[in-house]
């Protein structure tokens, strides 16, 4: 099995950190421990797994059969976790966004540098079997030069936890753009190869989770109280972003928004287009032709079903752990270019206007007065 041998331990007990274990445990390795504040999530995730449990990371990390950690957490907490594994010597899966606020993605990526451990990042999408058959495609040339991409993550309504620690600005960073739309994003720079950024222009709202009116008939969000919970983040965003040679993305997400949801991921090339669901099994290519007469042509590539994005990249660290290779995939470095793209957008939010990723982490007042000047 991929994973003999290797000691887990978690952080962070909840739903993700459960899915992790699960994965894991079926890939062959040993889920030897679990961390988490909440004295109940701790007794489950015990007697499921048959793991140690701890209240902190720091007691984790004093166990000596743990050999890697998977953090899922909130996103505040996962810079003083991973730095943390990474300063013992472990090796870390830190789930998406790689952290809160660009500093502290940084900081991670600083530790990671300087640990002797690999350091992964949870983008699961990447590793579905519709990305998988997408990324052979193109590899054999049949898109020719990729020009755009239109990525989608969006709920009519599915506002997460209204109170929880996704509404709350310290604890999450942000809202829809960070939770979701990091997903989107994410497979958009990974589809280009990861290209340099020109030009991000990008709006937030925050529109529904402050309504008392707000309806939610699938119940997604429990308990809806506008005036008693904490709300501090966006639930819709659009941006557009343009790369140094010319090519684009353009980016919607939203936890709640009027129209119909989407997960829609196309691209477009200029000898073949495909779509597909992001995260989904199948993917479609769309290409055209003059043999015989003009017409277009459809292909409908069905791919296996028992191939998931969680499973696949956790075989994916797991084999890095193992080997103790760095992965090629899921990279700090490619997880920063996101923060750092998220953290343009939300500047270019805030200035009304678009942002470089050099700019983007200037202070509002230098924005400001950039802004004058021009």
């Amino acid at each position: 099995m991929i994973g003999g041998g290797i000691g887990v331990g978690v952080v962070g007990l909840g739903g993700m950190g459960t899915l992790h274990a699960r994965s894991v445990r079926d890939l062959g390795a040993e889920v030897v421990a679990g961390a988490d504040l909440v004295p109940e999530q701790r007794d489950r995730f015990a007697e499921e797994f048959g793991a140690r449990t701890y209240e902190t990371h720091d007691d984790l990390l004093e166990d000596e059969a743990v050999d890697a950690v998977i953090v899922t957490t909130p996103n505040r907490f996962h810079e003083p976790i991973a730095v943390a594994a990474l300063e013992a010597d472990c090796d870390v899966l830190v789930e998406k966004p790689l952290a809160h606020t660009l500093e502290s993605a940084e900081r991670i990526a600083e530790a990671a540098a300087r640990a002797d451990g690999i350091c992964m990042v949870g983008f699961h999408n990447r590793h579905a079997a519709s990305m998988a058959m997408f990324d052979e495609q193109h590899a054999r040339g049949r898109f020719g030069d990729l020009t755009h991409v239109e990525a989608d993550y969006v709920r009519r309504r599915g506002v997460p936890g209204p109170g929880s620690w996704f509404t709350d600005s310290e604890l999450a960073g942000g809202g829809a753009l960070l939770d979701i739309g990091v997903h989107a994003l994410d497979l958009a720079l990974y589809a280009l190869d990861f290209p340099d950024i020109a030009e991000v222009s990008g709006v937030t709202r925050t529109t529904f989770g402050t309504s008392e009116e707000y309806a939610d008939p699938e119940g997604f969000g429990d308990n809806w109280d506008a005036e008693a919970e904490t709300y501090e983040v966006d639930d819709s965003v659009s941006a557009f972003i343009r790369t140094d040679d010319g090519r684009t993305i353009s980016l919607e997400a939203a936890w709640a928004t009027n129209r119909e949801e989407s997960m829609d991921f196309k691209v477009r090339g200029t000898a073949a287009g495909a779509q597909f669901d992001i995260g989904d099994t199948n993917l479609r290519i769309l290409e055209s032709g003059t043999a015989g007469a003009d017409h277009y042509t459809d292909v409908d590539m069905t791919g296996d079903s028992a191939m998931t994005g969680y499973a696949e990249q956790d075989a994916q660290f797991l084999d890095a752990v193992s080997s103790g290779t760095t992965p090629e995939s899921n990279t700090v470095e490619e997880a920063l270019t996101v923060q750092r793209v998220i953290d343009a957008i939300y500047r270019s939010s805030e200035s009304g206007r678009s942002v470089t990723l050099a700019e983007s982490t200037l202070t509002d007042a230098e924005i400001e007065r950039a802004t004058r000047l021009e």
